[in-house]
């Protein structure tokens, strides 16, 4: 427990953008690009509010591969946020037709609105305070029934997983507080899965703004 009462946050949730950077090539290899997360995508898409091509955020892109890229062959217009400089770059060299931009989600210097917002594998590196903060971002930078989909943990709680032979940090609030934030912020819960079996185990929410 933290002096101010609040709980203490692991300290591996400050060295996320170190290690992506550090190790991003390696990211790069690990990375499954098989499309799994087809399925969601698909339904990501039908939520959108616009017909063809559809202006989304991509927040925690990565290289870009295979998410942002679906969006991409599906004619839909990308800008990607990572706190990574070097998978940043990566996904520069790849579409450099589409938007990249290095920065933290928690305080993103962009301009909405967007037809539809991706946090996907990303989101849940925050910890939960920021987590819950994220919702009002969210909410800013979303345009009338926008689509929004992002992946959490199961249950409250951080989990720390390993990666390169460090810490990696990852948390999640409880589902009904992430119904209740999605409410408060103007969002209708079209789907939710916890640790969708044919989805690499992933728990995903998809939702749309009001």
């Amino acid at each position: 427990m933290s002096g101010t009462g609040k709980p203490s946050v692991h300290p591996a949730a400050q060295q996320i953008a170190r290690l992506y950077h550090e190790h991003a090539a390696v990211w790069h290899e690990l990375r499954d690009t098989s499309l799994f997360e087809r399925p969601w995508l698909d339904a990501f898409r039908a939520a959108l509010p616009v017909e063809g091509a559809a202006r989304i955020l991509d927040l925690g892109c990565g290289s870009g591969l295979p998410v942002a890229a679906e969006m991409i062959v599906r004619g839909h217009r990308i800008t990607g946020l990572d706190a990574a400089p070097a998978i940043v770059a990566s996904a520069r060299a790849r579409f450099p037709a589409q938007e990249w931009r290095v920065g933290d989600m928690r305080v993103p210097a962009l301009h909405g609105p967007f037809d539809g917002i991706i946090a996907w594998h990303s989101f849940f590196h925050l910890p939960p305070d920021d987590q819950r903060g994220m919702f009002g971002t969210f909410a800013r930078l979303a345009a009338p029934r926008a689509a929004l989909i992002f992946t959490s943990g199961p249950a409250g709680g951080e989990a720390i997983g390993r990666f390169q032979g460090e810490a990696l940090y990852h948390a999640s609030l409880d589902p009904e507080e992430y119904r209740a934030l999605l409410s408060a912020h103007g969002f209708v819960v079209l789907d939710h899965r916890a640790e969708d079996p044919a989805c690499g185990g992933a728990t995903v929410w998809l939702a749309k703004r009001a």
